[in-house]
């Protein structure tokens, strides 16, 4: 006589659980943790683009040393985008599931990186199944290849792993050129990160235009995808992977300038098996 009566309330609980969810608006006006605190803007005249402000932390083995921001931003030129790099941050513990994020490189030896992240408030840890339910907001985060890359394996201890991708010009600067406008699409209209659909690698994905798989979702294997389907370049995974791994290399610049540390870590990728 019971099964009915709970039946019925957890129906009704559940439902007034999703449209809490669905009917909660997004926002760029919460108490935002530092380093998620301000959304880039994006202005476009022909081949140049510049996006303000970028971010431009240093880092120690246990906390943030230096919390700038370069409110000038940074110019690129779309015509000179020489390489795509793609950057696995793996999970400790968890193979499956890994940040990514990806590095641009110009003829110029200049590097500029893009970090893709649930936004999350003072308060807040991130839980991927909260991440599900909208409690996050989206950010595109545009910031110095130090700052993207010693906060990870310096001040977190993370493994890191990059590789090159296997694009032509063209290919590499429409992917750019769809990562800036998504980057205008957040600043004009705040959206939720979702951990199965708006996550750091499809969001990645979809800006390049590929087909949805799983490896987008137990992001720990998309480094593996991306090699099965001809954008990493090695006869077998396992090489390309070995000759990957810059942890040491990103550790060992970590007190370079913004311009050392770009010329360190592109001789280190350089002189890769």
């Amino acid at each position: 006589m019971w099964v009915k009566p709970i039946l019925l309330a957890a129906g009704l609980a559940a439902g007034l659980f999703l449209l809490i969810v669905y009917t909660k608006a997004a926002s760029h006006d919460r108490h935002w943790q530092p380093h998620l605190g301000k959304v880039p803007q994006v202005d476009q005249s022909g081949d140049i683009v510049r996006i303000t402000p970028i971010r431009d932390w240093t880092y120690s083995t246990q906390q943030a040393l230096q919390t700038a921001w370069v409110s000038e931003g940074v110019s690129i030129d779309l015509s000179a985008l020489k390489q795509v790099w793609f950057v696995v941050e793996p999970h400790h513990g968890i193979p499956m599931m890994a940040h990514t994020l990806v590095l641009f490189e110009f003829d110029d030896g200049d590097l500029i990186g893009l970090t893709i992240e649930a936004r999350k408030q003072i308060h807040e840890t991130y839980n991927p199944v909260a991440g599900a339910f909208r409690r996050y907001e989206l950010i595109y985060v545009w910031a110095e290849p130090r700052d993207l890359l010693t906060r990870r394996a310096v001040m977190l201890d993370h493994e890191l792993y990059i590789y090159p991708l296997d694009l032509s010009r063209a290919q590499a600067r429409a992917y750019l050129e769809g990562l800036v406008e998504r980057t205008a699409e957040i600043e004009r209209r705040p959206r939720f990160y979702n951990t199965l659909i708006s996550n750091c690698t499809n969001e990645l994905a979809k800006s390049a235009g590929l087909a949805w798989q799983p490896a987008f979702v137990l992001t720990g294997r998309s480094a593996e995808a991306l090699h099965r389907a001809g954008y990493i370049s090695a006869s077998e995974f396992e090489d390309a992977r070995a000759s990957a791994d810059m942890t040491e290399a990103v550790q060992m610049l970590v007190d370079a300038s913004v311009r050392d540390f770009n010329t360190g870590l592109l001789s280190a990728l350089s002189a890769r098996p």
